[in-house]
């Protein structure tokens, strides 16, 4: 199944690094002006020394009003993928009012703040477009310390219904991916263990965490033509964790 994108321009916030980075190199390969953001300066400039084609520009989503100005300077949008995302990991009872804000600020508000910015533009220009979420399975499923990052992709999936409802009429599709553990470098990283990583690799049928192409492709085609009746949707890309 071919998917092009031939004039679409695309913005992918978290692009300089993991899932986010591949997502803005695959999109550029099917034809689109695509657009990363990210904190990290080297993180962009390493990208774009990969992909010239890619513009970049250095954006804190965590921080409201800068992001929202930095956003609409770079002009109007028909995709959108909000990839931008970080952890604090802590039991429950030892979780810091810091932790909280500092997850919400970058993975709903930030999210919140820059799908908003790019629909006002679709809609004021009525030219329709697709803007997926990253969300995760820990939105659904509870995991030992995850208290806030869980908390912040529940409220994630719950913007993405109220946006899929309210954008729908203006032909623009909100939809949400929601992964499972995903091997970029960090996911490797933080799931090298066994003792950690068994549980949960031994409840997925196909006895493996998730690539990032696995990621990248169900945004692609969340993305595009192909998806065009899929509005409202958490696509779980989990190899069948939560079937049992």
């Amino acid at each position: 199944m071919e998917i092009n994108f031939s004039g679409k321009r695309a913005l992918v916030t978290g692009g300089g690094k993991g899932i986010g980075r591949d997502i803005a190199i695959k999109l550029a390969a099917c034809g689109a002006k695509v657009v990363a953001i990210s904190r990290t300066q080297k993180d962009l400039d390493s990208l774009r020394a990969e992909v010239p084609s890619i513009e970049t520009l250095s954006v804190d989503v965590g921080n409201w009003a800068s992001a929202k100005q930095s956003v609409e300077s770079l002009g109007h949008f028909d995709l959108l993928v909000n990839s931008a995302g970080v952890a604090k990991l802590a039991p429950f009872l030892d979780t810091k009012e810091e932790d909280i804000d500092f997850v919400m600020d970058i993975n709903y508000k930030g999210l919140f703040n820059v799908a908003q910015t790019v629909a006002k533009s679709m809609v004021e220009k009525k030219t329709g477009g697709a803007i997926v979420n990253m969300s995760s399975v820990a939105s659904t499923l509870a995991l030992k310390d995850h208290a806030v990052y869980c908390s912040s992709k529940g409220a994630i999936d719950a913007l993405t219904k109220v946006m899929a409802l309210e954008l729908g009429p203006h032909k623009i599709r909100t939809n949400a991916v929601n992964p499972t553990v995903v091997m970029t470098d960090m996911g490797r990283f933080a799931w090298s263990d066994p003792a950690k990583s068994a549980p949960i690799l031994n409840r997925i049928p196909l006895g493996r965490f998730s690539e990032v192409e696995d990621v990248t492709n169900a945004v692609l085609f969340l993305l595009s033509d192909k998806a065009s009746y899929l509005n409202g949707i958490m696509l779980p890309i989990e190899g069948g964790l939560q079937v049992a």
